[in-house]
């Protein structure tokens, strides 16, 4: 295995250094009150949302090749993680956190054998339609959780269900300062996210919060706050749990995997096609491999390639990784000076900044020009989400997978065909599929979308037995184009010989227009040839065409549009 280290630094400019230094600490300013509000999802201490843009920055900043992606706490991984894990240990105690920690060892280690085995094209087995459709799942999901906080009242079920139960039965409990203090956290935001998108409002509700529950004993009205966050640097530990434990943390950690791959790689992708670069995702799985082992080792939780951040960054001016590594230092000097005051700090306020996070993960306009353009895949988005929400989010991760192979194999299952016939000029023009139609009287030119596979060939079978049978005229010769066909399986290839024979009973000549190399080999090594035989097969339909009309074939052309 190659290492390319530093690619996402290198090259560096004096200019453009100090842009990107310029831009790591506006990154901060934004960031760092997201960073905390995201260990409210995680169930971990108010520090380790810290530690996740500490080393595992730095890490990537070495190992990956983006020089945009952010990598950091998630709201996404941070749920998975959070959701299947609160059954097994009481969040933020010793175990817990131990638990958390392995997840986020076993999370590198399946990234690093991603990165082994090259398979960074595994991101697109996510279709971005499911892929909006689990993050707004996760929306409402995270924005069901936090209410409980931003209300003052007591929530301690897993399920988002039961949240919801629990906060309508505790209606009568709310407190009011709490409410009305998240009301205006989550209202200053996304009222300023939509004026003045690029002022760091968290941070400014941050800073407010911990002055105003500092001089006003917030406290003491009942409105909780975070407590003791311990400063200094991390203690770089081994998390150590049971036989049993990590077995049953292996699947959380493969959902926290998929996420990561999928969500990293477009990311990155993205932002490198904006800016006219190129970027290895290879390399960014060893990035994030890396990342997350010191996440796991530092006393952190699972690391992500953040959409959101990333765009944050970008909007700052950030052209390289350096603003990520200034982003580091600035938490550094946080953790070494600056911890004591966060104790104040409401919790409810942080739970204001995870909510309107959360009301950015349902991305509306995605749903909106889905729907309009497709609203078959509208309906998988919907389901995807629904399960995530109020089923789970490993179920949401299988079934997101799953939905998306699903639409692939659709697709190749039922291909669009047609057939090539006149209209009332004269002109031929490519025809759905109908029995009764022809191109011209004793001749079909049938064209299938797809490549031939035990899953579709009864169905190209049974359309070319269709079209012959209830042609008006016998059918003499029956030209395939196979411009969309690039092989042929076993279980396609004994069908097409099995309807090669059929045709041959009953005087119809098969022909294979179009055959590229690869189909080619198919046809020879599966017999498929033999059968037909080889002055039947075309490298061009022009070929075949004349084949099938004596030599006349280039008229046809000459009308045909497709």
């Amino acid at each position: 295995m190659r290492l390319n280290l530093f690619a996402g630094l290198l090259p560096l400019t004096k200019v453009g250094a100090v842009r990107d230094a310029l831009a790591g600490l506006t990154l901060a300013s934004m960031n760092i009150p997201q960073v905390l509000g995201y260990t409210r999802i995680a169930g971990t201490p108010a520090v380790t949302g810290l530690y996740t843009v500490l080393l595992p920055l730095v890490m990537f900043s070495i190992f990956g090749s983006s020089r945009h992606l952010v990598v950091a706490a998630d709201s996404a991984t941070a749920a998975i993680f959070s959701s299947g894990l609160s059954g097994m240990a009481p969040q933020a105690s010793e175990k817990y956190m131990a638990l958390v920690g392995m997840v986020a060892l076993l999370t590198a280690a399946l990234l690093l054998l991603a990165r082994l085995f090259k398979l960074g094209f595994l991101a697109d087995f996510l279709s971005r339609t499911v892929l909006a459709g689990f993050l707004t799942g996760v929306g409402f999901q995270i924005g069901i959780a936090m209410l409980g906080e931003m209300s003052g009242i007591a929530v301690n079920a897993h399920k988002t269900i039961d949240q919801l139960q629990q906060v309508f039965n505790g209606l009568p409990q709310v407190n009011l300062p709490t409410l009305g203090l998240s009301a205006l956290v989550v209202g200053g935001i996304l009222g300023f996210r939509h004026f003045l998108p690029r002022l760091p409002v968290p941070l400014f509700m941050v800073l407010a919060g911990i002055g105003a529950s500092y001089a006003y004993d917030f406290s003491g009205y009942g409105i909780a706050v975070i407590g003791p966050v311990p400063g200094g640097l991390p203690a770089l530990s081994f998390p150590a749990v049971s036989w049993d434990d990590l077995l049953k943390l292996l699947p959380i950690a493969l959902s926290c995997f998929v996420i990561i791959i999928a969500q990293s790689a477009a990311t990155s992708r993205v932002f490198a096609v904006r800016h006219h670069e190129r970027v290895d995702e290879d390399d960014d799985i060893l990035g994030l491999s890396a990342a997350n082992a010191a996440a796991a080792l530092s006393g952190a939780f699972v690391v992500n390639g953040s959409p959101t951040q990333t765009a944050m960054a970008d909007l700052a001016g950030a052209r390289s990784q350096v603003a990520q590594l200034v982003f580091a230092g600035i938490v550094l000097l946080v953790l070494l000076f600056f911890t004591g005051p966060l104790q104040y700090l409401p919790r409810s306020v942080l739970a204001g900044i995870v909510f309107t996070i959360a009301v950015g993960l349902v991305d509306l306009r995605s749903l909106r020009d889905i729907r309009s353009e497709s609203p078959g895949e509208f309906k998988l988005a919907m389901v995807t989400a629904a399960v995530v929400a109020f089923v789970g989010l490993d179920q949401g991760i299988l079934l997101a997978v799953a939905l998306s192979l699903l639409r692939h194999v659709r697709h190749s299952y039922r291909p669009h065909t047609m057939v090539l016939t006149p209209d009332k000029t004269g002109r031929w023009l490519p025809m759905p599929v109908t029995p009764g139609i022809e191109t011209e009287p004793g001749l079909v030119v049938y064209r299938f979308g797809a490549d031939l596979f035990y899953a579709n060939d009864n169905r190209f079978a049974d359309e070319v037995r269709a079209l012959i049978e209830h042609a008006p005229t016998p059918v003499s010769w029956f030209v395939v184009d196979a411009s969309a066909m690039t092989d042929i399986d076993y279980s396609a290839a004994c069908s097409l010989r099995d309807l090669c024979g059929d045709l041959k009973r009953f005087g119809v000549k098969l022909i294979f227009g179009r055959v590229n190399t690869y189909l080619r080999e198919d046809m020879k090594r599966h017999g498929i040839t033999s059968a037909i035989g080889e002055e039947f097969i075309f490298s061009t339909l022009h070929e075949a065409l004349s084949k099938a009309r004596g030599g006349t074939g280039g008229d046809l052309l000459k009308k045909e549009s497709f």
